[in-house]
């Protein structure tokens, strides 16, 4: 079993070594365009400049390919070169039907396991050469996608018209277990639909006149990426290289109100990060709650502190969740003790030797 779950560990780690890139590159330029923005009540995010809006683009395009990456690097480290494609393809898929990069994860290793499985099959000589190129990717692009189209993506979409009706009748409760809820909605998967479910609840009753509630969100919103940074800096014997350097574009992305920067971290270990960054940003909503912190803007982060109700209470509320996120899961981690190796040089070079080994 330990064996089994190293192994695990080591092709997430794989997927999150690519993937670390793209997120830095794709979240700091979202962030310094929306910084040099600025944003307006009820609009959120305002890039008119061309200039900045096409650093703007150019963000969105890294942040796209953030999943797919990560999914297909997972599906790469199980099965080499045949993994590649379908990983890719079932964590754009992912992406879109909505299953953030939780789902990114699990469409990489199924991607993985398939292509290794198909791998094994003994097949006739004359199509042993077309199997890793052709026969290996197509069969499992076309397992995986039906699997997440119609196993995963039904569900996914059904379970978030559920969670809006609970927050819904939540509302009218106690306002720190709405805040708690809220806060851990938000940082629980970081863009995937628990994520969204709450954000969109929050940015439709700005629409009524009620800030109260987003304003819990966008405190919940910047603390995972902001207490990554913040562990990061505590205690970089307990990070990698490539995670250290990822810990200084979260800080970025966190005062811009992008979740997503504490992604490759629980992508790394969720089991760790993600109760941790669960805990701190649930303790800052429903801190948020309690001090009727409004957000007049569909945005988080300190970014918003212009167009926000009570706002030394909302800066009170970030601190607090950033320094136990960050304390939590620095306890909760050990040190490294090894580096993810780079991709050799070999395995870069075109190579049109194919083999099934």
């Amino acid at each position: 079993m330990k064996k089994t779950l190293n192994e695990i560990r080591q092709h997430l780690m794989t997927g999150v070594s690519h993937m670390i890139p793209f997120v830095v590159a794709g979240g700091v330029l979202i962030a310094f365009s929306i910084m040099l923005s600025g944003v307006k009540a009820g609009s959120g995010a305002d890039v008119t400049n061309p200039i900045l809006e096409n650093l703007l683009n150019l963000g969105v395009a890294g942040f796209t390919m953030m999943v797919p990456v990560l999914a297909g690097y997972i599906a790469y480290s199980i099965a080499d070169r045949p993994g590649l494609a379908p990983g890719m393809i079932g964590g754009y898929l992912a992406g879109q039907i909505g299953a953030g990069f939780l789902g990114g994860i699990i469409a990489g290793i199924i991607a993985g396991f398939i292509a290794n499985w198909i791998k094994g099959w003994s097949v006739p000589e004359i199509l042993r050469p077309i199997m890793p190129i052709f026969v290996i990717p197509l069969l499992s692009t076309i397992i995986v996608g039906s699997l997440l189209q119609y196993v995963v993506g039904v569900p996914i979409s059904n379970f978030m018209a559920g969670l809006t009706g609970w927050l819904k009748a939540m509302s009218d409760g106690s306002q720190i277990v709405f805040g708690i809820i809220l806060g851990a909605m938000i940082a629980f998967d970081m863009g995937g639909p628990i994520n969204k479910t709450a954000f969109l609840f929050g940015a439709g009753l700005i629409e009524q006149g009620v800030y109260t509630v987003m304003g819990p969100i966008a405190v919940a919103i910047c603390i995972p990426p902001l207490a990554m940074a913040l562990a990061t800096t505590l205690a970089p014997n307990k990070y990698t290289s490539q995670e250290r350097q990822a810990g200084k574009g979260a800080f970025f992305m966190g005062l811009i109100g992008i979740t997503e920067g504490a992604i490759p971290f629980a992508a790394a270990d969720p089991i760790r990060v993600i109760p941790s960054i669960v805990t701190g940003s649930a303790i800052g909503g429903a801190i948020a709650a309690v001090s009727g912190v409004g957000d007049h803007a569909p945005h988080g982060g300190p970014i918003v502190l212009p167009v926000v109700d009570n706002r030394l209470m909302f800066i009170v509320a970030v601190v607090v969740g950033v320094l136990v996120s960050a304390l939590m899961v620095n306890m909760l981690k050990k040190e490294v003790t090894d580096e993810v190796p780079e991709v050799e040089a070999e395995e870069d070079e075109l190579d049109l030797e194919f083999d099934l080994d």
